[in-house]
């Protein structure tokens, strides 16, 4: 790796760490950390024993690849195997990974952890573990699932952790972790602070695109990195900076795995020299031509600042940092400046021509609209478009004109228009079709008064009806209970005092006692009932001295076929049904 003479920070941690002990380290960005974790752990591995000895968690997954591909370069030549476990991907190949024999991971707490729940990854053997950028691995985002992971390893380990930044609160959580560890912190000579000029502007609100634009047109051949603090914020920022001819792309959270090796290439390569970004970025990442960072928005804490604005001059190179501050951003950056620990950053108020923005830019919307799922109804049409599409709809004639479409009644069926008299004015409907058909928010109960008053003639005698029209206004004055016609048959007046509604069995069972001092059901005899008589005669005969008096067989019922020895007073005796198979006698 071309490596001459060791950075401090790794002067001091290599031999504290093949000796052995565990360890703090706090040191600036770029300044060699990951191989001061890495040489000691690729030299404490055995490589004839093919299981999991050591496990590297860092924040996020470009920063785990990025330090998998300094792993994978110190293990050359010695047959040891490494292996990325990060989400994003399928777990299906790093499983696979695991099972050939993998002796080092590099990965991100929420992979890691899933795989040891389902017992992917072995931990019984893991001796070696390191927590890079220790300040976010043990902030409440990261915390439980480290936690968790720390309590499935072994207690005999070695534990090392190292950061930029390390505040008092990470010391006092690190000691339920590490067992007696030693601190190792390089603090910044004059000549080893980094090259890099910060300068805060003022601008005015709503004025930090134009801004922008003017700092993006006066770089270099070096790339430049902004930072943004949503993940539409940056989407939105890079679509305006790619509308006004930038080439620009976004890396930020919710881009899949695929994508955002696709913008890392592309930003590595030069062939996209501005990246938009949110704080995925501000950790770990190590690009060498990255000449400026902006903040386009303030971060939550310090950290953070300190961390965005070290991805420039790293390893003794020189960078620009710019931070653009609004009117709004006032309160926020007050609580920044308190904690910055004395440093002082120069503020400067912007002087300068910006360019105009176009309004189809500003117009961009901050989040875009979700497409509809798959098989999804679209949504419903407002009721005058409706009734826009159904006059555009109207039938043609001949001639290309179109005829007036024949109104459309309540319950969805269209009748037919009137006939038109000579004059031009309407004929009037029948009564019976005036009757039959209910005005738009009319009730039942409006309607059946109405509809009587319609079929009444000038002398106050009723109308005869069609058959087909007596059913209808039978079967809409009973409901859905097709025994109404029979209830309004039977009952007569009872039928109009219950206002047309269907009986139910009870009210049908009590109307009939109380109309009648029988029995609802009654089995007349047989000569009585094809006598020819009336239901009101059949009901006078039906007393007690008729009921208790047998009957008398008339003439015209045939001949009686009762067994001998049985009196017709006496009922037949049916004969039981046979159930199965006759049973075979033996001849």
């Amino acid at each position: 790796m071309n490596i001459v003479e060791p950075t401090p920070i790794q002067a001091k941690s290599l031999p504290l760490l093949l000796d052995g002990h565990d360890l703090i380290g706090q040191a600036k960005t770029g300044s060699g950390k990951t191989l001061a974790f890495a040489i000691p752990m690729v030299e404490k591995i055995d490589a004839e024993q093919k299981t999991l000895q050591a496990l590297v968690l860092v924040p996020t997954r470009e920063l785990a690849q990025q330090v998998g591909e300094v792993v994978e370069i110190l293990c050359r030549g010695r047959h040891i195997r490494s292996t990325l476990i990060f989400g994003g991907k399928a777990m299906g190949p790093q499983i696979d990974a695991l099972r050939r024999g993998a002796q080092i991971v590099v990965g991100t707490p929420g992979r890691v952890l899933d795989l040891l729940r389902q017992e992917a990854l072995r931990p019984e053997h893991i001796s070696y573990v390191v927590l890079d950028e220790a300040d976010e691995m043990l902030d409440q985002g990261f915390a439980p699932d480290v936690e968790r992971i720390l309590g499935f390893l072994p207690k005999e380990r070695q534990t090392a952790l190292f950061s930029a930044t390390v505040p008092d609160w990470v010391k006092e959580t690190s000691h339920k972790h590490l067992r007696n560890p030693e601190s190792v912190r390089i603090d910044m000579r004059p000549e080893d602070a980094p090259k890099i000029d910060h300068v805060i502007y003022d601008v005015a609100e709503g004025q930090k695109l134009p801004v922008l634009r003017v700092l993006l047109d006066g770089r270099d051949d070096e790339s430049v990195l902004v930072f943004g603090r949503t993940k539409h914020g940056v989407k939105k920022l890079a679509k305006q900076l790619v509308a006004l001819g930038y080439p620009a792309a976004a890396l930020q959270g919710n881009l899949s795995q695929n994508a955002r090796d696709a913008v890392m290439a592309d930003f590595r390569a030069r062939r996209v020299p501005i990246l938009l970004a949110t704080n995925v970025a501000a950790r770990g990442l190590d690009v060498e031509h990255i000449g400026l960072v902006i903040n386009y928005e303030l971060p939550e804490t310090t950290e953070l600042l300190t961390h965005r604005v070290g991805r420039t001059g790293r390893m003794g190179r020189e960078g620009d940092a710019v931070t653009l501050l609004a009117p709004s951003d006032e309160d926020k950056w007050r609580k920044l400046a308190r904690t910055l620990n004395g440093v002082r950053i120069p503020r400067k108020r912007w002087v300068g021509e910006t360019p105009a923005t176009p309004a189809a830019v500003n117009a961009i919307p901050l989040y875009e609209p979700r497409p509809p799922r798959n098989g999804a109804k679209p949504a419903p049409r407002a009721p005058h478009a409706q009734a826009d599409s159904r006059q555009s709809r109207a039938p043609q004639a001949q001639d290309g004109a179109r005829h007036e479409r024949a109104p459309q009644a309540h319950d969805g069926a269209r009748h037919e228009r009137s006939p038109r008299a000579q004059d031009g004015s309407r004929q009037p409907r029948a009564p019976q079709a005036q009757a039959d058909s209910r005005r738009p928010g009319e009730s039942q109960a409006q309607e059946r008064p109405r509809r009587e008053r319609a079929l009444r003639t000038q002398d106050g005698s009723r109308q005869p009806r069609a058959p087909q029209v007596q059913d209808e206004v039978l079967r809409r004055a009973g409901g859905r209970d097709s025994a109404a016609g029979d209830d309004r048959r039977q009952y007569g007046d009872t039928w109009r005092r219950n206002e047309g509604r269907p009986f139910s069995s009870d009210a049908r069972r009590s109307e009939s006692q109380r109309r009648q001092d029988i029995p609802r059901r009654q089995t007349l005899p047989e000569s009585v009932r094809k006598t020819g008589r009336s239901w009101r005669e059949d009901r006078e005969l039906l007393t007690e001295e008729a009921l208790n008096t047998p009957a008398t067989p008339s003439t015209s019922q045939a001949s009686d076929t009762r067994p001998a020895g049985q009196t017709a007073e006496q009922p037949r005796r049916r004969r039981p049904r046979r159930r199965g198979r006759r049973p075979q006698v033996a001849a």
